[in-house]
């Protein structure tokens, strides 16, 4: 399955620093719990790479050729058999900490799809956030085994630590605000690596996700924005509401029954989809639940049941007439206020 739809225009980070092209880095808006805030990330936010020289080496993502690559200074990265596309941010500053996007595929997906944005190429690269950031961040879009993420043994989890260490002890990272997303499968990874290192990460965004790679732990808060159709039989909102339901209560939240769209059809635009901001949350742990119309799908469009962006697939571009996804940049906002 291919990921499509685009984030139009591009913001910057409210909670932590990115580096954009031509600038090491910079940042706006206000403080948040746990994070460097617009003052920058303090020291104790630095991870022991940096001022380092990274002894990383970078290959060929496989499956990536011609135009068909990602975007950046990076590669493919092995640890064992296991491997990662990794893309650095744009003008790599080695004393200047940067936030770490971790993106899981899906069912039969690959890091290749996550780390070009498969049909729609940069636009949802990373599952949109890549162009968001104004290449200002880290991005690792991982290889599961056998195309997924059963996570048997824990050995996923242990993959997942293994980068982070790799990454960290390579490069400057601004340890106080690691993320993932993933969708389908790879929102099940998200979600076991939500519940199991809560301590590490900052926070977790779930495409059309359920609890497929287990939930290790899963006592801790952390943020968590999430997003589940009403028509998705693949990971139904059966399967989403106790993940949901589960952070409710770790963060503290006021318990609610949110509001969400009718069913289509027909489909809605304005009103396709319904975010509720919990109340109550504990500092720092904000969650955002998402209700679309739509099927299973990672960049859902409004008004329409199309699940992949289709405008968003060049020639075509996102306009007025042709309405693309509100997804990458409704994450990309909630990720930045941490």
């Amino acid at each position: 399955m291919g990921i499509a739809g685009a984030a139009t225009g591009s913001a910057g980070a409210a909670g932590f620093t990115t580096g954009g092209a031509g600038q090491a880095g910079s940042s706006s808006g206000g403080a948040a719990a746990g994070g460097a805030g617009s003052g920058g990330t303090s020291a104790a936010a630095r991870s022991p790479g940096c001022t380092k020289t990274s002894t990383v080496t970078f290959g060929q993502v496989p499956g990536e050729s011609g135009q068909n690559v990602g975007t950046g200074a990076g590669g493919y990265v092995k640890i064992g058999n296991r491997g990662f596309a990794m893309r650095l941010p744009d003008n790599y500053d080695n004393n200047h900490p940067y936030a770490l996007f971790f993106g899981f595929h899906w069912n039969g997906g690959s890091s290749k799809e996550v780390d070009t944005g498969g049909s729609n190429g940069y636009n949802m690269a990373h599952f949109g956030l890549q162009k968001l950031s104004n290449n200002g961040a880290f991005f690792i879009a991982p290889d599961g085994l056998n195309a997924g993420w059963a996570n048997s043994g824990g050995q996923d989890l242990k993959f997942v630590d293994d980068m982070v260490k790799l990454i960290e002890d390579n490069y400057c990272i601004d340890t106080s605000h690691v993320f993932t997303n993933g969708f389908s499968y790879g929102g099940g990874m998200s979600f076991e690596i939500a519940c199991a290192r809560a301590k590490t990460f900052r926070g977790a965004a779930i495409y059309e996700g359920a609890q497929l790679s287990g939930c290790d732990g899963g006592n801790d808060p952390i943020a968590l924005w999430q997003m589940v159709g009403l028509t998705d039989s693949t990971c139904p909102i059966g399967l989403a509401t106790p993940i949901r339901d589960r952070f409710v209560k770790n963060n503290g939240c006021t318990p609610q029954n949110p509001p969400q769209p009718p069913q289509p059809g027909p489909y809605l635009s304005p009103g396709g989809h319904v975010c509720t901001d919990y109340s109550g949350c504990s500092t720092g742990h904000p969650l955002r639940w998402c209700v679309h119309q739509s099927g299973h799908g990672n960049a859902i469009v409004d008004g329409t049941g199309d699940l992949y962006n289709s405008c968003a697939s060049p020639p075509k571009t996102c306009s007025s007439t042709c309405p693309c996804t509100w997804v990458p940049e409704d994450v990309w906002k909630f990720f930045s206020s941490l």
